[in-house]
């Protein structure tokens, strides 16, 4: 059963300060999570996908508002908050079990055994599919697989909340659409609450309950939430051609190429 605002964003502003002065990147901003929900954030460069995204993951404080996570407020980063980023941040020098099991032991360690530890490493790698990869260092192994030891990372600590920041952004189309299928794979599977920042209009559709459009900055916020009522399991395949989903697509690039113009393209 799905829990109310499992994640509530309440009126939060951000400003960063530069050499030039005060940069206001977000304005106002409130946004409501349930529980087991796929959220995807999407919109132009700069509009602050990433920074809304910060904010949840703890990594940033808001300048004015508030954040609320399973009724606790967001004061910094946890492990209820699994962070996946575009740049997978492995470390070179160790295997893809060792890359995970380091996650593990941080969470686990005080309380686990060894072979605990290690079990729930090996499950976190299977859960990606990545099994047989286990003892290769990264330099070893394809983008895609760099990306699925990143989310086996994020989800071999049991997080209650998926946090990814375009991880699919730097892949080749179809090493994209094969990691999009595994993602929504995983999370039938653990149940998990997704917000995800995507440049793609196709992967937010795919992929989400709701899709929250972002105005430009600066002081940017939300300009508007689409509901995806298409049924899951999904398969992108039949999608395609599917009246719906055209509709969603549709309405998405609109907000983005009409109502979200850059000034350039406008005056073009």
């Amino acid at each position: 059963m799905k829990q109310h605002k499992f994640i509530d964003v309440q009126h939060a502003e951000m400003r960063f300060d530069t050499r030039k002065g005060s940069f206001h990147a977000l304005a106002d901003v409130s946004l409501a999570v349930e529980e087991g929900e796929f959220i995807t954030l999407i919109g132009h460069s700069g509009c602050g996908k990433s920074t809304l995204l910060n904010l949840i993951a703890g990594l940033t404080t808001a300048t004015q508002g508030v954040l609320i996570c399973n009724g606790r407020e967001i004061a910094g980063p946890s492990p209820e908050r699994g962070v996946v980023f575009q740049n997978h941040s492995l470390l070179p020098w160790l295997t893809c079990f060792e890359n995970v099991h380091l996650a593990v032991e941080r969470v686990f360690g005080a309380r686990e055994s060894t072979a605990q530890l290690r079990a729930r490493t090996a499950a976190a790698l299977a859960l990606v599919g990545l099994t047989a990869a286990a003892a290769k260092r990264p330099n070893e192994i394809s983008g895609g697989m760099k990306q699925r030891v990143g989310i086996a990372r994020a989800l071999s600590m049991e997080p209650k909340v998926l946090l990814m920041d375009e991880p699919f952004g730097a892949l080749d189309a179809l090493t994209r659409a094969h990691l999009q299928d595994e993602l929504l794979r995983i999370v039938a599977q653990t149940g998990s609450t997704v917000v995800m920042v995507t440049h793609d209009v196709d992967e937010a559709v795919l992929l989400s309950d709701r899709v929250v459009m972002m105005t430009n900055g600066p002081a940017a916020t939300i300009g508007d939430i689409m509901q995806v009522r298409l049924a899951r399991p999904r398969d992108r395949v039949a999608l395609a051609t599917d009246p719906l989903y055209m509709e969603y697509r549709t309405r998405v690039l609109e907000f983005l190429y009409h109502r979200q113009a850059r000034p350039e393209r406008a005056a073009a």
